[in-house]
Order: C-alpha cells, then sequence, then structure tokens
C-alpha cells in the first residue's frame, strides 16, 4: 500500500470520531408546531415540482422528501442526520453491539483486510481464523482496492448465509479457503488483562448498550487474578464515543458516590441535566451492574490513556476523571466532541439524530472544539508522533458547534496538507515503516509510560506536543 493511502487510514480515526456520539434516545415528542416560513415552503414545493416533472429521468418522490429533510438536518452541524430504513438499521447495530456477520475485528494493511482479532466464541473464532491473518478475497472479490467499509459489508449479511474468505497465513507462507456460515454477532466493547504482578490494563473502545456489564464484569476478572492491584490503565485511546448512561456508570465506578459526572445544557428543558455518581442516572431498569465491584477499585490508582481518537462518551469520563483528581490522564489533547445528539424516531424505521445540547465537565469546562488536554503529554511511539497532527478533530469539521469562521478552518486544512506533504516525503524515504503496535501489546508506547507512572518509574514525556486552543463558543 503506498504512503498516501497508509496517512488515510490514520486521517480516518479522527473522522471516524466525529461521525459516532454521545446519545440519548427518546421518542419523538408530540409538540404544537411553530409557524412556518409560508414563502420558502412554495419555494420547496416549486422545486419539488420542477425535479419532478423536468428532471432528464423519472425520480422516485419518497426519495426527492428523503434527501429533503436529510439536507436539513444536516445543515445544522456535523453530527446531526437523518436515518432512512436502513440507516436507522445500522445505526441500531452500531450502538447495540450486535450485527450479524463473521465476527472479526479488522484493519487494513497493504491494500489487504487484516484481521486484528477474532471476536472470542464467534463463527470466525470457531474457523480458526488468528490475529495476523489477511483477507485476500471476500467470495469471488479481491479485497485489494476495497475500502474497508466495502469489505466489511460484503462479509455481513443475513443470518445462516454462507460467505468464503480467502486466508493468507504470513507466519505459514500459505493460502487456504475458509468457509464460514454468518450469525448474529455481540461485539466486545471491553478488554483487560493483568499485564504483570500488580498491574493491569482494560480497554474501553466504544460505549455500547451492553458496555458497562462487560466492564464490570472484566474488572471482577482482574481482581480475581489480582486481589492485591497496586494501579490501573483505563484505555480510551481511538474510543469514539456512544451511549451517555455508559460513559456516566464507568465514571463513577471510579468516583465517590454523588459527584458531578457529567451536565448538560440546551434550548429543551429536558436537556439541561446534571448527572451524577449514582445508580439512578446510570443504571437501566433497576439493574447496577457496578454494585459488586470491590471498593478498591474507587482508590487504586489510576491513569487514563487518551489520544486524538478519544471523543465524546470518553471525553466525559476523561475529564470527569481529571476534574476530581481521580486519575492522572495521559496521551494527546482529545478530539473536542462536547455536544450531546438525541434520537428522536419518526416512524417505527426512521428518526433524526439531532444536536440537542453541549456538555460540560464537574468544574463546568466545556470541551466543545478543544477537548481533554492532557496532565501528562505522550507520543504515540518512541520515536514521536509521526501522524498525529494529520488526524482530524471537532475543530476541523464544517459547521462545528464555535464561533470559528471558514477561514479558520481553511487555514487548519491547509497546515495539515503541509504535514501530510512532510509525511508523504518521509514515508517515501523510509526502507521500512513500522505500523503502531496493538494497543495493549509490549510494544504499545504510550502504555509502557502509563506503566511507568503507576509504579514511580521515570516517564518519556513528549517534546514537541503542545496544546490546540479552544475557539470561541456560540452563546
Amino acid at each position: 500500500m503506498g504512503a498516501k493511502l497508509k496517512i488515510a487510514g490514520f486521517v480516518a480515526l479522527g473522522a471516524v470520531a466525529g461521525a459516532l456520539t454521545t446519545m440519548q434516545v427518546q421518542a419523538v415528542a408530540q409538540r404544537s408546531l411553530a409557524p412556518l416560513p409560508l414563502e420558502e415552503l412554495q419555494q420547496l414545493a416549486a422545486v419539488f415540482g420542477i425535479v419532478k416533472s423536468d428532471y432528464v429521468e423519472a425520480v422516485d418522490e419518497k426519495k426527492l422528501i428523503s434527501d429533503a429533510i436529510g439536507g436539513m438536518v444536516a445543515g445544522l452541524d456535523p453530527h446531526s442526520q437523518y436515518f432512512d430504513k436502513k440507516s436507522f438499521k445500522e445505526f441500531r447495530e452500531g450502538t447495540s453491539g450486535r450485527f450479524v456477520g463473521v465476527g472479526i475485528e479488522i484493519g487494513m494493511e497493504d491494500g489487504l483486510v487484516k484481521v486484528v482479532s477474532p471476536i472470542e466464541g464467534s463463527p470466525a473464532f470457531r474457523a480458526g481464523l488468528r490475529a495476523g491473518d489477511l483477507i485476500t478475497r471476500i467470495d469471488d472479490t479481491a479485497v485489494r482496492g476495497l475500502s474497508i467499509d466495502q469489505a466489511v459489508k460484503r462479509m455481513r449479511g443475513e443470518p445462516n448465509t454462507k460467505v468464503t474468505l480467502q486466508i493468507f497465513r504470513k507466519s505459514e507462507n500459505r493460502t487456504f479457503p475458509v468457509p464460514i456460515v454468518r450469525e448474529e454477532i455481540r461485539v466486545q466493547s471491553v478488554r483487560a488483562k493483568v499485564v504483570e504482578p500488580g498491574y493491569a490494563w482494560l480497554r474501553v473502545s466504544q460505549f455500547q448498550d451492553r458496555t458497562v456489564e462487560d466492564f464490570a464484569r472484566k474488572l471482577e476478572e482482574i481482581y480475581k487474578a489480582e486481589p492485591q492491584l497496586k494501579g490501573l490503565v483505563l484505555d480510551l485511546r481511538n474510543d469514539p464515543g456512544g451511549l451517555l448512561d455508559g460513559a456516566v456508570a464507568i465514571s463513577a465506578a471510579f468516583l465517590p458516590p454523588d459527584v458531578t459526572v457529567v451536565s448538560t445544557n440546551g434550548q429543551l428543558p429536558d436537556s439541561k441535566a446534571l448527572f451524577k455518581a449514582t445508580a439512578q442516572d446510570y443504571a437501566r431498569r433497576g439493574n447496577d451492574p457496578l454494585k459488586k465491584l470491590p471498593a478498591a477499585l474507587k482508590t487504586v490508582p489510576l491513569v487514563v490513556l487518551v489520544n486524538e481518537g478519544s471523543a465524546s462518551a470518553s471525553e466525559i469520563v476523561a475529564g470527569a476523571l481529571q476534574d476530581h483528581k481521580r486519575a492522572t490522564v495521559m496521551g494527546s489533547q482529545t478530539f473536542g466532541k462536547g455536544s450531546v445528539q438525541t434520537v428522536r424516531q419518526l416512524s417505527s424505521e426512521t428518526a433524526i439524530k439531532i444536536t440537542t445540547a453541549r456538555y460540560y465537565t464537574p468544574s463546568g469546562r466545556s470541551i466543545q472544539a478543544k477537548g481533554i488536554v492532557p496532565d501528562v503529554w505522550l507520543d504515540e511511539t518512541a520515536e514521536g508522533n509521526v501522524f498525529a497532527a494529520l488526524r482530524m478533530r471537532e475543530a476541523d469539521l464544517e459547521k462545528h458547534l464555535s464561533g470559528s469562521d471558514e477561514k479558520t478552518i481553511q487555514e487548519r486544512e491547509k497546515a495539515r496538507a503541509e504535514e501530510r506533504k512532510k509525511v508523504e516525503e518521509q514515508l517515501a524515504k523510509a526502507k521500512d515503516l513500522k505500523p503502531l503496535p496493538e494497543f495493549g501489546s509490549a510494544e504499545d508506547f504510550p502504555l509502557q509510560q502509563a506503566l511507568n507512572q503507576l509504579r514511580g518509574k521515570p516517564v518519556i514525556v513528549s517534546k514537541t506536543a503542545t496544546e490546540r486552543k479552544a475557539e470561541a463558543t456560540k452563546p
């Protein structure tokens, strides 16, 4: 894969973070409609009529209306969105952590799909796929040339249908087909392990429906293996966010009872809210997954790892633990998505996701278009930050909530283009570019520095990272 394609993969991390959001889900309320602008509605009807009668070929009326709604909502900010039948189904799969497929976490390497990890118990796991396997074909389609989203769509499908993956296994230098029958998969958004006696690592990759339950179960396993835990690393790198109650719950697991975790403020009365470290604010149907966790969790030395891809719900957690001085936040400045989206259903199969509030950390900080600034700055590798300057953040997105003007966005895009050119030149000269190591591995440089922090050993801090200032926020 060429240098430009490799760079695009790293830049995409920030863009994905902007797409996933901290959410509350509600049915649309029956409210009296405000007076409608008659002249503009007449223009809309006129355009609809002209397109219907004069366009070069027949158009679907329902699609025209759907596109008009989509354009109206998308014009508000980067995170508001209209969901038609298909996109609403995909959205619900994303937040539930359930989908129909083969059950692998994937990345890209040299233009091929790379198996990062088979999900335990999934069809891919049972078929013997291993971390590091490369997928060269999906049924009759060559993978090279497909985007990662296109590859995912081809591997997903209906339950009990078969897909054949052509696998190249480097360690055995052979290629072989693996037929797999698709089934419903439940994504594990929490991983954890004891990295050495007394110290553990726990990663939350996204805040989904079952994240809090999985988080509690993993912590119970850690304490069973290591009852005298001396330190814990909570890894939120590249966590794009998700459900708000999950962020409140995970913050509450480490904080004293009843302290503030996050507040929200918006135009509607129900968007003005205060969420505290209490089961009342995160438990569903009266079930508190955290009640059996050991009391020592409230005081165990804690480091939170973040980076430019940490957004929304993960920023709520980092901000709450930082404000209450419960943890040392290490890494780089986060994405800066400080807004809450509410999903309001229009029908059983359609909905809109609309920004309804900004959120604030316990001390009253808004991190919209700024992010959480770490207590200790770290580079992503021992050699420095090669790709960090290229990643998109909230402040780089058009129509983001802030006082930014177009000139500011253009200046940032110009600076990023210059950085991209420099990196491409470096890659062209480099004989062997090392990919970023897997999170949680022995080669994970930020994790090793976090462990040094917990052990009281010297930490190699970044000498080049600088804070990106917040922009003026619109009232």
